[in-house]
């Protein structure tokens, strides 16, 4: 007896024990219920992409490869998006040295900096050694924080700041004569033009942009050329100088190995001039080439500015868009006036075109593209008129002006007329009668239809197939890496004339 008590105190204190341990056990976290590494503060996480970004000019610098240079510009987007005070101020001390100049001349602009800004503690960043800091620091990369306090500044709607800070910073980059700077150089040319552009100063800069293109050019500067040239052609639009912008075209070249972002400006700029100028194809090929140079995946913004463009010009071609464009997420809204524009000009409705035009004019104005679309009223009635002559064997002039809502018959007898002559219908015109006879359509394979449109379409696919091998891009001098150097030629040249001894001593030998 006195021995089962004693195993059942065992075994109710051994029980005890392990719900004392499982207890322990369930207070103690798991590895999964660790916690988490403390998150580190966004302004911390920028500073360090910047000091990366930093370092990477430094290396472009030291290398001669602008590669490095154009991957910094690249990111530009994304980096802006971070930027606030806090995050200059302590990049701003973190790079420039006590006995810089430039410190004290940067942080007069971020005096006043928004209560959001200011909330958090200032940041302690110290991304050069005190050896390093002893050199002074290297001018693309003063130019590179230069920039981004410009780029603060335009998106804070800071206007009167942004305007005089790129002007010290030009000035600053003018007195400068580097090959590095070039990509950095033609990104504050740009951001230069867009803060007076937003202050509403752009035609003050239109001399020093001439001025600026030339030095370029003499420099052979492409980044800078093709920038300076596509904010000069953005300067004369933004006024409507179509004519000055046309001779600035034909007067200069666009360099060949510029980007395909500087690509699709100029292209854009080009398809505007030729649209306006009433040279519609080679507007419509402009528009197409600058729609496949955009960024596929990116600038929204400017897809659809070129989209709504190309539609017009398109319908001023006579020829009428695919549905599933207006169908796309990225232009389903921002072309929806466009969608009833197009509608009206399929069917040949001049009553719902001019309620188009009068419901949505403001958009079309603000759009710039209401002038051209004013012009759609001639291919609205064309297009009317060639339904009519489908449709009718003979019809009176009468009933043409009551179905196209014309004044008089004398009205319609006039774009009938205009139509016959432009080879828009086939057609006579009966003036005693007053009515109009058609023709039998003639078979088009018959005619030299099929091979223009077949030759237009070669055109374009050995267009973009050059276009695509221009784009690719190579590391510099790769070309030469499977080329021997003159010593190793020397020894070739010396291993062959010595095989060659040899082999003539053997035939002789033989012989």
């Amino acid at each position: 007896m006195v021995s089962n008590k004693m195993q059942d105190v065992e075994m109710k204190d051994s029980k005890i024990k392990s719900k004392d341990n499982k207890a322990e056990e369930a207070s103690k976290p798991t590895d999964s219920e660790t916690p988490a590494e403390e998150v580190k503060d966004p302004n911390v996480l920028t500073l360090e992409d910047l000091k990366q970004h930093i370092q990477l000019i430094e290396k472009s610098v030291q290398l001669k490869d602008s590669r490095f240079v154009s991957r910094v510009l690249r990111s530009l987007t994304t980096t802006r998006k971070k930027l606030n005070h806090n995050v200059l101020v302590a990049l701003i001390n973190g790079y420039f040295t006590p006995p810089a100049n430039d410190k004290n001349r940067l942080l007069q602009y971020l005096e006043q900096p928004n209560s959001m800004d200011t909330d958090s503690k200032p940041l302690v960043f110290q991304p050069r050694s005190a050896k390093a800091s002893a050199h002074p620091l290297l001018p693309e990369v003063s130019t590179y924080i230069c920039l981004l306090l410009l780029i603060y500044l335009i998106d804070n709607q800071l206007h009167e700041k942004a305007v005089n800070w790129s002007k010290v910073l030009v000035e600053k980059l003018c007195s400068l004569n580097r090959r590095s700077l070039d990509g950095l150089q033609a990104k504050c040319y740009f951001y230069y033009a867009r803060a007076h552009e937003l202050d509403g100063q752009l035609e003050t800069i239109r001399s020093f942009l001439h001025t600026r293109l030339r030095t370029a050019a003499l420099h052979s500067d492409i980044d800078g050329q093709a920038s300076l040239l596509n904010l000069l052609l953005r300067n004369y639009l933004h006024y409507d100088l179509y004519d000055q912008a046309d001779k600035l075209v034909s007067k200069s070249a666009f360099p060949e190995l510029a980007n395909n972002n500087e690509w699709a400006r100029f292209l854009y700029y080009l398809g505007r001039i030729k649209a306006i100028q009433l040279d519609y194809s080679d507007a419509h090929k402009n528009l197409l080439q600058a729609i496949r140079k955009a960024p596929q995946s990116g600038a929204p913004g400017f897809r659809q500015t070129v989209q709504k463009l190309a539609v017009t010009v398109e319908l001023l071609l006579g020829d009428i868009p695919e549905r599933s464009l207006f169908r796309e997420p990225i232009y389903k809204k921002a072309l929806a006036p466009y969608f009833q524009l197009t509608q009206a000009v399929r069917t040949g409705n001049l009553a719902k075109f001019t309620d188009t035009l009068s419901q949505h004019g403001e958009k079309f104005r603000a759009d710039g593209t209401y002038t051209l679309i004013v012009r759609l009223r001639h291919n609205v009635i064309k297009t009317g008129v060639r339904m009519i002559n489908i449709s009718y064997s003979k019809i009176s002039l009468a009933d043409i002006a009551t179905k196209l809502q014309l004044d008089s018959p004398e009205d319609a007898e006039y774009i009938v007329a205009k139509a016959i002559r432009d080879n828009v219908i086939d057609a006579t015109i009966n003036h005693e009668h007053g009515y109009v006879q058609s023709k039998e359509n003639p078979d088009i394979y018959s005619t030299k239809e099929p091979m223009a449109a077949f030759h237009q379409r070669i055109t374009f696919c050995l267009d973009v197939h050059n276009s695509s091998v221009m784009a690719m891009r190579f590391p510099p001098k790769s070309y030469n890496k499977d080329l021997e150097s003159a010593d190793e030629r020397r020894e070739r040249e010396q291993l062959e004339l010595e095989s060659a001894k040899e082999i003539a001593d053997e035939d002789f030998d033989g012989f």
